[in-house]
């Protein structure tokens, strides 16, 4: 009974929290935190834990099987694919993600990416910065066209809550919205349910916001990128592993895509000889450290997820 009113708390990579204030999952019982564990660490500093906290780090079926002590699973993230679910269900020990903590912190940034690609902000500010424009005689530089976002069609692969943030800002902006769902299940929506090649040869802008599994592994491939208007610009802020990184990287060299815009990959972090980091046309690829999810605010939202399925799994243990 003790180890339920006083758990062992361990947190197993703290780094992923960006040094905001763990007090509040602190006082919950006696805790040990790490800033980062290695594959092999994990099983030793688990040891005596009741209760797990994990971003990234991964908890194998062997790692869950070595935890004789361990009572609660809690996932500092949305995503639970680095859990084995099947062992863990097999022992009855819960796992507890953070659900809607980046909601509007990744919608804002997926809008974010579409307007940085579509005004070409990357490169108009390198041309001023360079001292270029400083140099030239007349007032305006177009050395890239840009267009506007009002009366584009957007796609959307994936309407859950943050697809469908998403789809509400993209209509502030004056979008028509579609979207594919990848669960197979087709609900009552405001937005009209198009099947996934016929969203992207419909869509000027897709973005990506489904979960990874066996189902959208690999789902945007070199054929259904060749779907998609050679104007067209893509955004990944799901998972890597969901779009053919390779193919992303064809299609954009050779003209058949306009832009990307990548959050995720395949590896993290990335390798130094991924294509992303080698393409030809790099002024139509836009790529940040997948940190979509990382405002502060959000992260604090995070925090109190965590420390609320701690308080919860608690109190039915009493």
């Amino acid at each position: 009974m003790n180890c339920i009113m006083k758990p062992n708390i361990v947190f197993l990579d703290e780094y992923s929290i960006c040094g905001c204030d763990l007090s509040g999952i602190r006082s919950l019982g006696r805790y040990t935190g790490y800033e980062k564990t290695r594959p092999e660490q994990v099983a030793e500093r688990c040891r005596e834990a009741d209760i797990v906290i994990s971003n990234k780090v991964v908890l194998t079926a062997e790692t869950i099987a070595a935890l004789p002590r361990l009572k609660l699973i809690c996932v500092a993230a949305t995503g639970v694919n680095n859990i084995d679910l099947e062992a863990a269900a097999a022992r009855r020990i819960p796992v507890k993600n953070a659900v809607g903590y980046s909601t509007h912190a990744v919608a804002e940034t997926t809008l974010g990416a579409v307007l940085a690609l579509y005004r070409q902000i990357g490169y108009y500010d390198r041309f001023v910065k360079s001292g270029a424009y400083a140099a030239q005689d007349v007032p305006f530089h177009f050395g890239l066209p840009t267009h506007q976002l009002h009366g584009k069609r957007w796609g959307v692969i994936g309407l859950g809550n943050i697809g469908r943030e998403v789809a509400r800002l993209a209509e502030a902006f004056g979008c028509t919205v579609a979207y594919t769902s990848t669960s197979g299940q087709i609900r009552e929506e405001r937005y009209p349910a198009l099947p996934l090649r016929e969203l992207l040869a419909w869509a000027d802008v897709v973005t990506v916001h489904c979960p990874l599994n066996e189902r959208t592994r690999n789902l945007l491939g070199g054929g259904e990128l060749t779907c998609m208007k050679p104007t067209a610009v893509l955004v990944n802020v799901a998972r890597g592993g969901i779009v053919d990184e390779r193919a992303l990287v064809e299609a954009l060299d050779s003209g058949r895509l306009g832009g990307a815009a990548i959050d995720v990959y395949e590896k993290e972090p990335i390798p130094a000889g991924s294509p992303l980091l080698h393409a030809a046309r790099p002024e139509r690829l836009l790529l940040s450290p997948h940190n979509a999810w990382a405002p502060v605010e959000a992260i604090d939202v995070l925090i109190d997820c965590v420390k609320r399925n701690i308080e919860e799994f608690l109190k039915n243990e009493k």
